[in-house]
């Protein structure tokens, strides 16, 4: 079957390689010139099951409003927001009930989870180097962060998967070089998570891809798609070329192929940033991946550089660095690390994370034939990426996947 793939980053990159390893002719289509050139390139890199978990949370409306006025904050929202932000963020508040945090945050493990093993997997065949390392560490810096923390805590011992509370002396065991000037009540390790380079393991990944056949094909702009009977037309520019099926994992731009096929999701581009600093004391830098809970803003190790990453600004879609985000960056990172590197001269990054209210992504088929689509991973893309590939790659192939798919798919919005 000829398929071809709208997307060239973790997402899009993953469901390709499975399905040139099912046997399909694969094209990927992207509008960059490489693969992994925007969501995908400057994430925190954490690959965690036990931390993939919903903004939607109990207690998460309160805790943003406690921030909002301050000079550092893990959210920043634009004075003039549009009335398409406001229904988005009625729908997000209706998930921040624990019943609701439950479900999505099940939902979304089951994928990481999946995608976890499967990765494991790909890195031993293949030999892959992404800078990986071991173990998550999640940083409470009060008692009233680890309350908040209580419900999805309890989720992991639910879910049987491993972790451990331990205090801030065994904490900085694990770490030595957390800063003992920073409150620290204490921690959760998630031994088993881990962290690596995105964009690395992506470049190498489409290296393989290639290698059983599948083409990529750069600067190319997909402006529309159409169904004709049992092809699928692909248009770029004034070129169209047809394929037996189209898989769209093209992220928030996703939403400008799938609403004029009749598909309307409630999927919302949240600006997340990160900053990338060289390590200049190899003693005083992490060992592995950091996750500050109170500005919900990760801190990655990855070879001779630590990556800062977080934050949620609603409203601004533009590649403008926001100053109040990068006072946040740089102050998680010299709270936790001061001596490791300089992150006021780090190299800056922000894009768009396409984020739905309820955070599981949608995977599969859509209300057109032979249209499938992977999106609305939000934040944890690099976490889910190997397992939604994989599933799509199962279901264009017209075979069961290996997890339970409800709640994954379109029909949870009806």
């Amino acid at each position: 079957m000829q398929v071809a793939v709208i997307g060239g980053g973790v997402i899009g990159v993953c469901t390709a390689y499975f399905l040139a390893a099912a046997g399909h002719e694969v094209v990927v289509v992207e509008r960059y010139g490489n693969v992994a050139q925007e969501t995908s390139s400057g994430n925190a890199g954490i690959i965690a099951p036990g931390y993939v978990a919903p903004w939607a949370a109990p207690g998460m409306p309160r805790k943003i409003l406690s921030y909002l006025f301050k000079s550092e904050s893990p959210v920043l929202l634009k004075p003039a927001m549009n009335r398409e932000l406001w229904r988005w963020a009625r729908m997000w508040l209706k998930e921040c009930e624990l019943d609701r945090y439950r479900t999505n945050r099940t939902r979304m493990q089951r994928v990481a989870s999946y995608s976890r093993e499967l990765l494991q997997k790909l890195t031993e065949h293949y030999a892959l180097d992404y800078e990986q390392t071991a173990g998550v560490l999640q940083l409470f810096r009060s008692r009233r962060e680890l309350d908040l923390a209580r419900p999805a805590i309890d989720l992991l011992t639910e879910s049987g998967l491993a972790h451990r509370m331990v205090d801030a002396d065994e904490a900085r065991l694990i770490e030595p070089a957390l800063s003992a000037h920073t409150p620290l009540a204490a921690a959760l390790h998630l031994p088993q998570d881990e962290s690596g380079n995105c964009p690395l393991f992506t470049r190498q990944l489409r290296h393989i891809a290639e290698s059983m056949g599948a083409e990529f094909h750069f600067n190319s702009h997909v402006s529309a798609i159409s169904s004709e009977g049992a092809r699928v037309s692909i248009h770029i520019g004034e070129r169209t070329f047809s394929a037996d099926a189209v898989v769209i994992a093209a992220g928030f731009d996703s939403i400008h192929l799938l609403e004029p096929l009749g598909v309307h999701i409630p999927l919302y581009p949240v600006k997340g940033y990160s900053a990338t600093a060289v390590i200049k004391d190899f003693e005083q830098a992490p060992l592995s991946a950091l996750i500050d809970e109170s500005y919900n803003v990760a801190i990655t190790r990855m070879g001779s550089r630590v990556r800062v990453a977080g934050i949620a600004d609603l409203g601004s879609r533009g590649p403008e660095l926001r100053e109040a985000a990068l006072r946040t960056l740089v102050k998680v990172g010299d709270d936790w690390f001061p001596n490791a590197a300089n992150y006021h001269t780090a190299n800056y990054w922000c894009g768009l994370r396409p984020m739905l209210p309820d955070e599981a992504p949608l995977l599969g088929a859509t209300t057109v034939d032979n249209v499938f689509v992977n999106i609305g991973h939000g934040s944890a893309g690099w976490a889910m990426a190997a397992g939604s590939g994989k599933i799509l790659s199962d279901l264009v192939s017209g075979h069961a996947p290996d997890i339970d798919m409800s709640g994954l798919t379109l029909a949870r919005y009806g």
